[in-house]
């Protein structure tokens, strides 16, 4: 068993139960009915579709954590893959860069030093991204 491994594994599950429970909530919460008096509809309209697809790519997020996690409990518990390593390190690099990602957004949108840690996803990443990469050592 990999301890650093299973650990991002259920890090991430976390993530994804919270992300399928609350996120999506708090996501739906700002729909644009909700927020706006419908005066100009053609406009309203073009809002309301540029929300559902945001609200369609929130949730492949979803998939994303829970395919994730999968994969991080497949690789700290069995010997089920070949090349153990690189697919840890590849992981590493996966949420390396959504980390990267999710920090330069916040940077060019100039978002309020507090946001950077209300909008904190991108510790998550990080932190996962290097147990994981300690984790592969071992692999």
């Amino acid at each position: 068993m990999n301890y650093q491994i299973a650990l991002a594994g259920g890090i991430t599950l976390l993530a994804f139960f919270a992300h399928a429970l609350i996120g999506i909530r708090e996501a739906l919460s700002t729909a644009p009915a909700k927020l706006t008096q419908r005066k100009n509809v053609d406009e309203c309209a073009v809002v309301e579709r540029n929300w559902v697809q945001s609200i369609c790519a929130f949730q492949l997020v979803t998939i994303d954590l829970l395919a994730l996690s999968v994969l991080l409990f497949v690789l700290a518990f069995t010997d089920i893959l070949g090349s153990k390593q690189v697919i840890a390190l590849c992981l590493a690099a996966f949420y390396f860069l959504w980390g990267s990602a999710w920090l330069l957004q916040l940077f060019f949108l100039k978002r309020r030093p507090k946001d950077f840690l209300l909008l904190g996803q991108w510790m998550f990443w990080f932190v996962c991204a290097g147990l994981i990469y300690w984790g592969a050592q071992s692999l």
